[in-house]
């Protein structure tokens, strides 16, 4: 790419004008365009970068593609389309941004778990102050209790960050033990463990039946990649503790579903907080539903109200990155899926 060279850069979502003012003022060769929620086909045959959340063209109908920057950190959901696996094509994608409302929502779910807040809510549904409230409800403190996170990315760290912040013990598991620094990964500022300090022990994506022996809270924050599909299977599951927690907020399909329902339905474990599903919606029919240990929530945890100036602050550093042919953050390694 010269560097003189005018760059045509398609925003195929509903990006503010003030969003998209800022990104035009980064240099004069950007030729910043927004089209939502379709793209013309003239349009997309010019079109250099492309930022995108589920618009995504034919490779013959983008001959000048080079990039297209996601609007999320998982790409497992477009992993299908041929564009994504052109090889002369860079995707990345918006990870990051998501790590404080994620860790703070896994936060919040180990708290409503450990002050009982589910049956809370139903007492306080009835109008019905129990007897002896001291022993109807027993938490232990936080400083006690261990947290396994399995992915160590940007929301597992932000969650160790938290966790260790209230005196936790934190285990962690990631797919390459060798290296626990983040690398060329977009940060918020203030945030999370770069350097991977925080746990008290990191295990390989193999072991994490023994992380799971020892943690009171299993939170699942890793990739929805072929190795992880139903990485969470009976055999986790069986090896937590009675009293333990399962959070998933990553996506549904780690966790093996049918495996379990029939762990919260037996006591095998106490609760599960899920935020991701197999299936989404999820069915009316699901057993989830109807089981009193557990805490749904329609795929929520990382929204927010700021999502989409948190996003343009990865597009703004790669766009200055692809001016200047630097590396960009967060790239997927189609090798991996994420």
């Amino acid at each position: 790419m010269a560097e003189t060279e005018p760059v045509v850069v398609t925003i195929a979502m509903d990006f503010s004008d003030e969003i998209v003012a800022e990104l035009r003022e980064l240099s004069p060769r950007l030729q910043i365009e927004r089209h939502f929620p379709t793209v013309a086909p003239d349009v997309i045959a010019r079109t250099e970068v492309l930022y995108t959340t589920g618009y995504f063209p034919e490779p013959e109908q983008a001959p000048k593609l080079r990039w297209i920057q996601m609007n999320s950190a998982g790409v497992n959901h477009a992993l299908h389309h041929p564009v994504m696996r052109a090889e002369d094509i860079v995707v990345t994608t918006t990870s990051g941004i998501h790590a404080s409302n994620m860790a703070q929502y896994c936060l919040m779910a180990m708290l409503m778990f450990n002050y009982q807040m589910r049956l809370a809510f139903e007492l306080q549904g009835r109008a019905e102050w129990p007897d002896e409230p001291h022993r109807v409800f027993t938490p232990v403190d936080m400083d006690r209790r261990t947290v396994g996170i399995v992915g160590y990315g940007s929301i597992g760290r932000e969650l160790a960050r938290l966790c260790s912040m209230i005196g936790m013990t934190v285990l962690a598991s990631k797919r390459d033990i060798s290296n626990t620094a983040e690398s060329n990964a977009f940060v918020l500022p203030d945030i999370g463990d770069p350097r991977g300090d925080i746990p008290d022990r990191i295990y390989p994506a193999a072991t994490i039946a023994s992380m799971a022996k020892d943690s009171d809270y299993l939170v699942v924050t890793a990739p929805l990649t072929a190795a992880t599909e139903h990485l969470i299977d009976d055999e986790v599951l069986s090896a937590m503790k009675e009293t333990a927690v399962l959070i998933n907020v990553a996506r549904g399909a780690i966790v093996d579903e049918k495996a379990l329902i029939t762990a919260l339905s037996s006591g095998q474990i106490a609760g599960a907080a899920l935020d991701v599903f197999e299936e989404e919606p999820l069915p009316g029919s699901s057993p989830l539903w109807n089981l009193d240990n557990v805490i749904i929530t329609p795929h929520l945890s990382g929204f927010t109200r700021d999502y989409h100036d948190k996003a343009a602050l990865v597009f703004k550093e790669n766009l200055r990155r692809y001016l200047e042919n630097r590396p960009l953050l967060n790239q997927m390694d189609r090798s991996r899926g994420y």
